[in-house]
């Protein structure tokens, strides 16, 4: 369908699409306060008093339609003309990031702002004009608080307690799974790796049985974690992303280990694996350490003592 130029417009279509535009702002604004209010609640208020605002607005836009032109109102969309920034719906995905937020609602007032300054130009009714005048500066004033809401929002404490909420679903949602596949993934494979390889002497076989384990482990672990729970009451975010992320780090734990085997030597491929599972456990106790507030020195006992366990049964086993 072919778009419409904006010098193009008639001044009814020219407020029947501020109409269309302040709706949709005003929607918008609605679904970033509904995906902020939990984690963000004073940041929610504040888009809340906007879509009241944006709603005033169209209701404005609305009368004017109605004195000069009538009750019906051409139904006109911003992707009916051409010269919009295209809009991706961030606003419909959750956990919603406020950065992303900002920087959306900054393009957003931008873009409405700039609407509003070249309908001046092409519409002659004095009324009219005074009405988008006003709104092209409560657009700007919008602007400049997109603008600053960064900074309102540090010097009022708010920021730091947005951090601290960001910084806990990001342990929830990423960490935490990662965590689980990664120590997963490189202690359960131990066993049955350097079993083979102190079974056979080969670094082929040890790889091959790397492999094997540390992809099927990756794909048990990834099914296990999505079906665990919907995320809906432990705040962990969608389950699809948590399966992908723990089964990933967990092929990544296994195949850590796994992949020195390629070299053919086999004693020197046992020496490199050994110092990549030491890497690994290692890894595991900071992680721990930095983000589930866990004493380094007990996070790396715990860590190596567990590793050390499954290593020694697995040459064990594969020596008898």
């Amino acid at each position: 369908m072919a778009k419409k130029n904006f010098k193009d417009l008639s001044e009814r279509e020219i407020l029947a699409l501020a109409i269309q535009l302040e709706e949709e702002d005003s929607r918008v604004y609605g679904d970033f306060a509904e995906g902020l209010r939990d984690t963000y609640p004073a940041t929610a208020q504040q888009f809340d008093e906007m879509q009241a605002e944006e709603n005033r607005h169209r209701q404005r836009l609305i009368e004017m339609h109605r004195q000069r032109f009538g009750e019906h109102i051409p139904l006109i969309r911003r992707q009916d003309v051409k010269g919009f920034i295209e809009r991706k719906p961030v606003w419909l995905v959750r956990p919603l990031g406020i950065s992303t937020v900002r920087k959306q609602v900054e393009i957003m007032e931008l873009e409405t702002r700039r609407f509003y300054e070249r309908a001046l130009a092409k519409v002659s009714d004095a009324g009219t004009r005074k009405l988008l005048g006003d709104l092209a500066e409560v657009e700007r004033q919008h602007s400049a608080f997109a603008e600053s809401l960064e900074e309102k929002q540090v010097a009022s404490g708010e920021r730091a307690e947005e951090d601290k909420t960001q910084r806990r679903m990001f342990v929830l949602q990423i960490i935490q799974p990662g965590l689980a596949g990664l120590i997963d993934g490189s202690v359960s494979t131990l066993a049955p790796i350097f079993a083979a390889a102190f079974a056979t002497r080969e670094s082929r076989a040890a790889l091959l049985v790397g492999l094997a384990a540390s992809v099927g482990a990756g794909i048990s672990m990834a099914f296990t974690e999505a079906l665990s729970d919907d995320g809906s009451l432990t705040g962990r975010g969608r389950p699809y992303v948590r399966g992908v992320v723990t089964g990933f780090m967990t092929a990544i734990g296994g195949l850590g280990h796994s992949l020195p085997f390629l070299i053919p030597t086999f004693h020197l491929a046992f020496v490199v694996a050994a110092i990549v599972v030491a890497v690994e456990l290692v890894v595991i106790s900071y992680v721990r350490h930095r983000y589930m507030d866990t004493p380094l020195l007990s996070s790396a006992f715990l860590a190596i003592a567990g590793g050390v366990a499954v290593f020694a049964v697995g040459i064990l086993i594969g020596s008898s």
